[in-house]
């Protein structure tokens, strides 16, 4: 492999703190570009193929805001999924409580897709992981609501945070689950020219 034009430095189109901490832990630093796109699923839109439009979307939105980009942008979208149905953020304690009660005491699907974009290509990846939860008490839904942590968060529960206390099982990515693969990021950004721990060929 030659060598990286981009020795540790990436355009992060999300202001997720928790993104641009699992980057440092690739040796990355970042600036935020945060992208504002239409979020909205399309009729009969299969959630796996929403999850991957939506990253690549706000990869492409962001290349375009910085106008001459010093490295590729990368954006990744996560979604929980239930019975086919997309699980957001709660828009307000009732949501966020109604949301957590569907979760109790079953799996759940949580798909995460990155992108990667720069002015000639774009990779993509999706990280599917299966979570399941013990079964909730009321007062703890509520408890948890209080806490602040749900209130952003796609389905609910932040699994870094105090949630976790309510993971019975994880099959997948842990890194996924909080909101970027780090297997696949490290997969695709080695074809950028990224040399990074456990990726060169």
């Amino acid at each position: 492999m030659s060598e990286t034009r981009f020795p540790n430095f990436i355009h992060l189109a999300s202001a997720s703190p928790r993104r641009s901490e699992l980057l440092g832990q690739l040796g990355l630093r970042c600036d935020v570009h945060p992208a504002d796109i239409d979020e909205s699923r399309r009729a009969g839109e299969a959630p796996v193929v929403y999850v991957e439009r939506l990253a690549l979307e706000k990869a492409r939105a962001a290349l375009a805001s910085i106008g001459a980009p010093r490295a590729p942008v990368l954006a990744a979208d996560t979604t929980v999924v239930l019975d086919d149905r997309i699980l957001g953020k709660p828009r307000d304690r009732d949501d966020a409580t109604a949301t957590l009660a569907l979760l109790s005491g079953r799996s759940h699907e949580v798909l995460t897709a990155v992108a990667v974009v720069d002015t000639a290509r774009a990779e993509t990846a999706v990280n599917r992981s299966i979570v399941r939860f013990r079964p909730l008490e009321s007062h703890e839904i509520e408890a948890y609501w209080r806490s602040g942590e749900p209130a952003d968060k796609a389905g609910a529960y932040a699994i870094q945070g105090i949630g976790a206390i309510f993971v019975e099982e994880l099959r997948g990515s842990y890194s996924g689950v909080m909101g970027l693969p780090l297997f696949e990021t490290a997969r695709i950004l080695s074809t950028f020219g990224y040399r990074l721990l456990f990726t060169d060929r």
